[in-house]
């Protein structure tokens, strides 16, 4: 039997991912509740999306709370209060800080557009990604979803799927192909994850 994941959303943007697992628990082929959306730009469109979908939502950065620790605790503050037991990055662009660590510990996990450990790092998201996959001459890209610890994309690996590099792909064609399969390869990851299917790797 399935346990219900209690899951908290950070998000810098769209929130492409994250829209998916929230329809995929609205139609119930997902068992969790999406507890709290928390988004580092103001006009982040995920949290309009988060105030549509009656989410609780919060827009929380160091602007806001006067520093990245005073951030990081409220993050972290935020998302126990709403209950969230595991926390899923959908596009968020800033590095997870300490106390948000420590806290959920071996349960945050984010998407990356390429195989990791290659094609990561800082600064190696969106287009730049698939910049260095094409000029890199590999053949075969993909999507990992691994859990998040103090480095950017270095956590360990959890899933992975491939996308083949396809004769004459462009940065557009790759990054459109991949874009299309992160969403509903991130609610698979989570769906094996609540039927116990899927061991997570120590972290």
């Amino acid at each position: 039997m399935s346990a219900a994941l209690r899951l908290g959303f950070l998000a810098s943007h769209g929130g492409t991912s994250m829209r998916a697992i929230v329809g995929a628990i609205g139609d119930g082929t997902l068992p969790g509740r999406a507890c709290m959306v928390v988004g580092n730009n103001r006009d982040a469109p995920a949290l309009q999306f988060a105030e549509t979908a009656g989410i609780p939502h919060r827009h929380i950065s160091a602007t806001t709370e006067g520093g990245e620790k005073a951030a990081d605790l409220a993050i972290c503050r935020a998302m126990q209060e709403a209950g969230a037991e595991w926390l899923v990055l959908s596009g968020y662009l800033r590095k997870i800080g300490p106390a948000t660590l420590d806290r959920y510990r071996g349960r945050i996990l984010n998407i990356h557009p390429a195989l990791l450990p290659e094609f990561g790092g800082r600064g190696m998201y969106g287009r730049r990604v698939h910049e260095a996959v094409l000029a890199s001459g590999e053949t075969t890209s993909g999507i990992t979803v691994h859990l998040v610890d103090g480095e950017y994309d270095h956590g360990p690996i959890v899933a992975q799927r491939e996308v083949a590099v396809l004769p004459g792909d462009t940065v557009e064609t790759l990054q459109q192909r991949i874009a299309a399969a992160e969403p509903a390869f991130f609610v698979e990851v989570l769906r094996s994850i609540a039927a116990g299917e899927l061991i997570l790797p120590p972290s």
